[in-house]
């Protein structure tokens, strides 16, 4: 906890994490891979090829090479974080590292069976107050790097995000039929509850997901749901186990 940012907007600064990479060895957002390992089991084979998005200093890409799992590739958009991390993990035969924005990822149309997002997509989104009333410019960025995601997921293939938001807040970005994926809820328990999403490629919404991207604009908050809220004044990490 020694590297929280003086506000929240600085999760959103690349200078803040290459400034926390050069001193912090690791940390683990939503629980170790034990906690959901499980999950990834039954949505990902061991031959698959994986892209993980903003990976951070996480251990979870090497949890899933201890795990069997052997075509890795990892982004992030700090030079500093990915030239640690592939020295650490030098010895991690199939495992990438590149420096790269999610926004506009350089990888050619249908290049992954799998997108692993965990905690990546909460951090872009620190600045807002209101998760029933996205901001448009949040919400054109997360849609910038869905577009992307979408794009480099084969037939077939599975998008996985690991998140706190519950499906009423979330599913408002992930359910559009332009993305041309479904979408599955499950959750795990890790001292708080997790939200575990999989988007798999080529199949379409149901019909409820398919109300919800019609009706989200009208959609009125309901009285009694409870929810994470994130202010500049609030420990944000303080909400999630590490």
């Amino acid at each position: 906890m020694d590297h929280l940012p003086s506000s929240n907007s600085q999760y959103k600064d690349q200078d803040y994490w290459d400034d926390r990479y050069r001193h912090e060895e690791t940390f683990e957002w939503f629980g170790a891979f034990s906690h959901f390992e499980h999950l990834l089991k039954e949505e990902i084979q061991r031959d698959e090829s994986i892209l993980i998005l903003g990976c951070g200093n996480s251990s979870l890409s090497y949890d899933m090479f201890m795990s069997g799992y052997r075509s890795i590739t990892n982004i992030d958009f700090s030079a500093i974080c990915i030239e640690k991390m592939a020295t650490k993990y030098a010895s991690c035969s199939g495992m990438e590292w590149k420096v790269m924005d999610a926004k506009a990822l350089e990888f050619e149309n249908e290049s992954f069976n799998v997108v692993l997002e965990k905690g990546t997509i909460d951090a872009m989104m620190v600045d807002e107050k209101d998760p029933w009333n996205v901001s448009q410019e949040t919400t054109e960025i997360i849609d910038q790097v869905l577009k992307e995601v979408s794009r480099i997921l084969r037939k077939g293939g599975r998008f996985i995000s690991i998140t706190f938001a519950q499906p009423h807040f979330r599913k408002q970005l992930y359910a559009r039929r332009d993305y041309r994926w479904s979408i599955t809820h499950q959750i795990y328990e890790s001292g708080f509850h997790y939200n575990f999403y999989t988007m798999t490629k080529g199949e379409n919404l149901s019909s409820e997901d398919q109300e919800l991207e019609d009706k989200r604009s009208q959609r009125a908050e309901p009285e009694s749901v409870v929810y994470l809220q994130i202010t500049e004044n609030e420990n944000y990490l303080n909400e999630i186990e590490f």
